[in-house]
């Protein structure tokens, strides 16, 4: 008895997968909301649809109307700017932030809380707020124009345009990716630090061959947001520019937007937005086989 009752506490509790039965609401929750309106969307892009009248089906009329549209073809190179800028201009700086505010620094708790607080605002408050501090008539640009002794509108060029978008973007959601960056500093193990420091590694040895490498699986989670976000933006770019001046900031989502609710071409609408979730789909698989993500077999960070 004795004997039975040693074995039962040093035999390891033996651990279940969950049955089948319970990945059934979220399976059945990603098929309503999730692949069912991509198959409707699939199939409208076929079609001509006003929102009113039975879609009528067309074959390929919307797919070759979309590959030989030229508004198209530069919304399309609009969108891969700004990605490309938003991702410059984020990903360093979020990694500095995040990796400073995992630190024991002091006032760091304050100065955290202070520099997440974009976080917290919608993006259309965000927009609405940065379009009247942009404003040439009595936003910073004015008080700059005076000061300069000329009037300045950076929404009132292209170039100007796609920068703020960038700088409005990276304002609101370098918090977001700061927070990812800060808990996965804090994971890194403090030994590895105290082995560098005793070899005589600085901090900036020790960032660029410790934290950076370590850090390598939240840098692409938190590129592949920014490619997925970046292609789905749309209410900044309404709120800011509404695609202006002209149609020099037309982004994708936006372009997308104007089809569907203002010329009711809701069939055409749905292939952009098929186009848009197929390249969604291309840019994240491609950024996680060139980053070798798929290939780990560690939880850790870095391995």
């Amino acid at each position: 008895m004795t004997q039975d009752r040693v074995r039962d506490r040093a035999a390891p509790p033996t651990l279940e997968r969950p049955g089948v039965a319970w990945a059934i609401p979220g399976l059945l929750f990603f098929l309503v909301f999730a692949v069912a309106p991509m198959v409707g969307v699939l199939y409208l892009s076929f079609t001509h649809w006003d929102g009113l009248s039975t879609p009528r089906f067309t074959g390929m009329e919307n797919w070759s109307r979309f590959f030989g549209d030229s508004q198209v073809r530069q919304s399309t190179l609009v969108t891969g700017i700004l990605l490309i800028g938003n991702i410059a201009v984020q990903a360093p700086i979020s990694i500095l932030l995040g990796v400073w505010s995992a630190g024991h620094q002091r006032n760091r708790a304050v100065l955290s809380a202070v520099f997440f607080l974009p976080l917290l605002l919608s993006t259309a408050a965000t927009a609405v707020m940065w379009r009247q501090l942009l404003d040439p008539n009595f936003g910073i640009p004015s008080t700059f124009g005076r000061l300069l002794g000329g009037a300045a509108d950076p929404l009132g060029t292209q170039e100007g345009a796609i920068a703020c978008l960038v700088l409005v973007t990276s304002w609101q959601f370098i918090p977001f990716h700061s927070l990812l960056y800060q808990g996965a500093a804090r994971a890194i193990p403090h030994t590895l630090y105290q082995a560098a420091a005793i070899d005589g590694a600085g901090r900036v040895r020790q960032f660029f061959h410790i934290t950076l490498p370590q850090l390598r699986n939240t840098i692409i989670t938190s590129t592949t947001f920014m490619v997925v976000g970046g292609l789905t933006a749309f209410d900044i770019v309404l709120l800011l520019t509404n695609g202006g001046p002209g149609t020099d900031t037309s982004i994708l989502p936006f372009s997308m937007y104007q089809t569907a609710f203002r010329t009711y071409d809701y069939g055409y609408a749905s292939a952009i937005a098929a186009f848009l979730l197929l390249l969604a789909t291309a840019a994240s698989i491609l950024l996680t086989k060139l980053s070798g993500y798929d290939k780990m077999t560690s939880t850790l960070e870095g391995l």
